[in-house]
């Protein structure tokens, strides 16, 4: 450690110790400040900005201790080295116990002085360090709005995000149910000029047909039989926000027109009203579904397509993004516990094994539910396999269609079909799907070849 960096205090009423002090720290390098009691030091804390006090704890005016319990109400307290003539043990594990760094005796031994500055310090640097660590990693696998992933196929998914939040034009999101397609559209709302302003979500396939317009479009009073107010819509309740339309394929034809002028003039009519009501608000439509097919079907409208297709994002499922699955995993377990107020440590290797294995064609949701039950049952400090859902132990057996000989895959069959899922967990890494498999990768190259 660079001892000329650092900045330490000293706190002694002993004018002789004082100077003692300071003069053996300076010796070594370190910038000192040497102070008789606590209210000069604070008065000049702000400036001199010490790393680290090492204070009697007899002084006139305030206590050490008291200057311990002060500095531990601060955000960034630095460490503390007590020293009294009055030492007893039981004070000095009080003074630990209360967050005190290191506690030392009168008559001093100037060597063990030295030798406790040096580990008190290191001892810090090495804790922010770790710290920092911790902070830049949990920024590395979270992305915008909490989404959880650092997978290539995330980066991707974040820099699209990124680019695509201060356009005003509608977003099309698309994925496969349960990715995550609302966390998208909260980030690309957060991201946005219009982030001050509300962010409504609303499921088309949740609103029966015939509430949906009155839904969006609001109604005046008297509009029909149950229409006793006038009530706003959600188009104008998320005015100069957004609304995200989920399952957008399940809006009505008839819906999807007067949604489209929404888009193209800025412009709604309520339900029984003749007067049109200008809004600003920004669409985002999401669907796991094939818009294109629907539009080939003639029951979703080409140009409404088209309108909201100029800014598509697709979110990736599950399956294609490697090792988020273990970040998430980690994620919704401490997440879970401390709604349960429980001490889950992890994931066993077998448990692991079977997160890796499975296909989850549920994406994040299915793997948040799967924590949730694997919680809840789980009684010890590890999830196990049997603590997981069944569904996802029985999907390690391949199905057979019929009890006929020719019916049951071969072995052949089986590596291929275990080392392609290996390959997409790896995302087409072959030294880690090697070791994964427990090979050489010149063998899995030699499988690879024999597969094609």
């Amino acid at each position: 450690m660079n001892t000329k960096s650092v900045r330490i205090a000293v706190i002694e009423d002993d004018p002789g110790l004082r100077e003692l002090l300071q003069e053996e720290l300076e010796s070594v390098g370190y910038d000192v400040a040497a102070f008789t009691d606590v209210e000069s030091f604070q008065n000049q804390q702000a400036t001199f900005e010490a790393q680290l006090v090492v204070s009697d704890i007899r002084l006139p005016g305030m206590s050490g201790l008291e200057l311990l319990a002060q500095l531990q109400a601060q955000e960034k307290a630095p460490p503390l080295i007590l020293i009294t003539a009055f030492g007893t043990v039981d004070q000095a594990v009080e003074a630990l116990k209360q967050g005190a760094d290191d506690f030392l005796t009168k008559p001093l031994d100037l060597e063990h002085l030295l030798v406790s500055v040096e580990r008190v310090l290191a001892f810090h640097q090495l804790r922010d360090e770790v710290e920092h660590y911790r902070q830049s990693h949990q920024r590395t696998a979270e992305g915008p709005a909490g989404i959880i992933g650092k997978s290539r196929v995330m980066q991707k998914l974040y820099d699209e995000i990124e680019r695509v939040a201060p356009v005003e034009g509608a977003v099309l999101i698309l994925g496969e149910s349960g990715t995550g397609k609302e966390l998208v559209a909260q980030a690309l709302h957060q991201q946005s000029q219009r982030a001050e302003g509300p962010f409504l979500a609303v499921n088309c396939a949740g609103i029966p047909a015939e509430l949906l317009e009155s839904e969006f479009f609001g109604h005046a009073a008297g509009a029909f039989t149950s229409a006793q107010k006038a009530r706003a819509g959600l188009l104008k309740e998320a005015n100069g926000g957004t609304l995200l339309l989920d399952e957008i394929g399940e809006m009505p034809l008839a819906l999807q027109a007067k949604l489209l002028r929404v888009l193209q003039e800025g412009k709604m009519r309520p339900v029984g009203s003749d007067q049109e009501v200008a809004i600003d608000v920004r669409i985002l439509a999401a669907t796991h579904q094939d818009l294109e097919q629907k539009v080939a079907d003639k029951s979703f409208r080409e140009d409404l397509f088209y309108r909201l297709e100029t800014f598509a994002i697709k979110v990736p499922p599950l399956r294609h993004r490697g090792d988020d699955v273990a970040l998430l995993a980690e994620h919704f377990i401490q997440q879970v516990s401390e709604q349960q107020n429980k001490r889950i440590k992890g994931l066993t290797a077998a448990a692991q094994e079977l997160f890796y294995s499975y296909n989850f064609p549920g994406n994040v949701r299915e793997l948040q539910n799967a924590i949730e039950r694997a919680v809840t049952f789980c009684d010890g400090d590890w999830i196990d396999a049997d603590h997981l859902p069944a569904r996802m132990r029985l999907d390690q057996v391949p199905e057979v269609a019929t009890d006929a000989d020719d019916q049951w895959p071969s072995m052949d069959a089986l590596q291929a079909d275990y080392v392609r899922k290996v390959l997409a967990h790896t995302e087409g890494n072959k030294q880690r799907a090697a070791r994964i498999l427990g090979i050489t990768r010149r063998t899995l190259y030699r499988w690879l070849t024999n597969d094609d």
